[in-house]
């Protein structure tokens, strides 16, 4: 029974952390915008540059979430910051935020949140009619499987370097002042 256990807790691990993956802010804002500024799909030149920098602007956002963590001062209060490699940054209190520094499990993030938010913008119907309308169906095929894939592929990393960052639009789990785990 413990190893059920262990291992339905380690599924449910695995999957929040692929939960945490993307800020849902960030692709609530590509879901949004992306219709309109890809004129449905039916883009003219503006439409293109414009599509362009929605999905280079929330891929930095996706990157940048990465490196963002928060802790809970002396007085209760949550106070975000970026990791540096010295603690998080800025430090508004007197507590030393030193094991809040980057991690490779940080940089491992921010590139797979890159990969997983680029194939969720690139393969969104009204990012391909923009940008490759003369794909063919075979073609096609292979967009819709790629998305799947990626995800397995993104699931399985991030069961190794599971994300103990609590950045911002991510409420901390416990209201505590201690720092995340250095397991990566």
């Amino acid at each position: 029974m413990s190893s059920k256990s262990s291992m339905r807790q380690a599924t449910l691990t695995g999957f929040g952390n692929l939960v945490k993956l993307l800020p849902t802010g960030t692709v609530f804002a590509f879901q949004f915008l992306n219709p309109v500024l890809t004129n449905n799909g039916q883009c003219h030149v503006i439409n293109k540059y414009l599509s362009a920098v929605l999905i280079a602007t929330c891929g930095v956002s996706c990157c940048f979430a990465s490196f963002t963590d928060s802790y809970t001062d002396d007085q209760g209060n949550t106070n975000y910051g970026i990791a540096t490699t010295k603690g998080l940054w800025p430090n508004s209190s007197k507590q030393d935020l030193s094991t809040y520094k980057l991690r490779l499990g940080d940089f491992v993030h921010a590139f797979f949140s890159l990969v997983v938010f680029a194939v969720v913008a690139l393969l969104d119907p009204n990012s391909v009619e923009c940008f490759y309308p003369s794909f063919e169906s075979a073609q096609k095929v292979l967009l819709m499987a790629m998305p799947p894939v990626i995800g397995a592929v993104s699931g399985s990393v991030f069961v190794l370097f599971p994300n103990n960052r609590h950045g911002i639009g991510y409420p901390c789990s416990q209201r505590s002042t201690s720092p995340p785990s250095t397991s990566a």
